[in-house]
């Protein structure tokens, strides 16, 4: 496949527009909630979190009424942020957007790591760019507006570190109190800056799944609402933006292939669900890309399922690995990541972390690109894909970064010059 220039550049709004979209009444589409396990239907405008049957609720919008309201040229004009795509999203009112800058994310070429490879192209979207440094800011975002438009005053959640810190950022900017729970390992960073940007944080002996049931079953006596991963129906709405924005700057298209980086799989279940909403307007084809669910060897419950042939993930025992951000050793939505993945004719990969480490060093010395442990997850998933032939080289491939490297411990450089003593200059090419 020849490569094409990258991305669809968005430079036809003026400066007086900078913050229309979260300024500007623009109409809303939701027409109820349904379980996604029963398809039972919930009313909208009303705070729900998991349906009578313990599972994800779904949100539902009248697609005639989105075709009919809104064009690609109109939205084109937009200013290049999250909130470009009001008519998408459940927010009714303007006044109750909160917003620390959720701007659009570059898709990222690795040619050296392609030519390496022998792959046609290798994309990167980075999430990094975000508020907060990581994807998270995306669909915590839309929770806390959805919390502030319902009502809601004190919000809690279990965290492997970058959903807290967007918890924590987002309910400060929307005065709202919130609580988070780390595993004991968290890094370190996260936890202070979940402190720093206004949370109560405690540390946890345990796992996210342990950090959870602290949450779930302080409910009655704090009066907090669970913001778990899928435990409530919007941040699978802000995560949906990811797919909204990828199919855009594609020029409307898809790629063949996307690697996500999987725990609790709010992106993959939201990319999934955003490519058949762009289908339902008429503006995305039949074509759809093979979702690849990535996990760490220490942590793949996900992967077990679909090689069992599963609709549900077991416990993981042991959970452990580099990549924090996916050590989710259960996830509520399992079933929907299962379902986005066979539905789309993809797969689910288990990858050592080894692999990951090693990926995070190639595509930071060669491409410049400092990838979070669960972005260079992708990258490693990739490589073993197309060893084991399960993607052809010439496929576009889009792999996700969810996250800023900077958050992550680096590798030590203690190389030290004394400024008082000659020095040896050809030495220092040596190194």
């Amino acid at each position: 496949m020849t490569p094409t220039t990258l991305p669809v550049q968005f430079e036809h709004f003026s400066e007086d527009m900078t913050d229309s979209n979260l300024t500007s009444e623009r109409p809303t589409f939701v027409t109820h909630l349904s379980c996604s396990a029963t398809g039972e239907r919930y009313a909208a405008d009303q705070l729900h979190g998991l349906s009578a049957a313990g599972k994800p609720l779904l949100v539902y919008y009248d697609h005639q009424a989105q075709a009919a309201s809104l064009d690609k040229e109109v939205l084109a004009a937009r200013p290049p942020d999250m909130w470009r795509y009001r008519e998408f999203l459940p927010v009714r009112k303007a006044h109750n957007i909160v917003s620390l800058g959720e701007s659009m994310t570059p898709l990222v070429t690795l040619p050296r790591t392609a030519a390496r490879l022998n792959a046609a192209e290798i994309l990167v979207k980075d999430e990094g760019r975000l508020p907060t440094g990581s994807f998270k800011a995306r669909g915590l975002c839309l929770a806390v507006c959805m919390a502030k438009e319902l009502g809601i005053t004190r919000m809690a959640m279990p965290t492997n570190g970058n959903a807290g810190a967007a918890l924590a950022a987002y309910c400060s900017r929307a005065d709202i109190e919130s609580y988070v729970f780390c595993p004991d390992d968290t890094p370190e960073v996260n936890v202070r800056e979940i402190a720093l940007q206004g949370a109560k944080v405690w540390r946890v002996n345990g796992l996210i799944n342990d950090c959870g049931r602290i949450v779930g079953e302080g409910k009655a006596a704090m009066d907090w609402f669970d913001a778990s991963t899928l435990k409530e129906p919007y941040r699978i709405e802000g995560k949906k933006t990811m797919g909204l924005e990828l199919a855009e700057q594609l020029g409307w298209s898809v790629p063949d292939i996307i690697f996500y980086p999987t725990g609790g799989g709010t992106g993959l279940i939201g990319m999934w669900k955003a490519f058949q909403e762009l289908e339902a307007i008429g503006w995305l084809g039949g074509k759809r890309p093979r979702m690849v669910a990535v996990q760490a060897e220490g942590c793949a419950p996900i992967v077990k399922a679909f090689e069992d042939g599963t609709e549900h993930a077991e416990l993981w025992p042991d959970a452990h690995t580099v990549a924090s951000g996916i050590r989710v050793p259960v996830a509520v939505g399992d079933f929907l990541i299962l379902r986005a993945v066979r539905e789309s004719g993809g797969f689910a990969i288990a990858v050592p972390d080894e692999a990951i480490t090693l990926a995070q060093q190639q595509a930071a010395r060669a491409d410049g690109l400092l990838l979070g442990p669960e972005g260079a997850a992708t990258l490693a998933a990739y490589e073993q894909a197309l060893a084991d032939g399960c993607v052809a080289r010439d496929e576009r491939a889009l792999l996700f970064n969810c996250g800023t490297g900077l958050k992550y411990p680096m590798p030590a450089a203690d190389q030290r010059l004394d400024r008082t003593k000659p020095i040896d200059y050809a030495a220092l090419a040596a190194v």
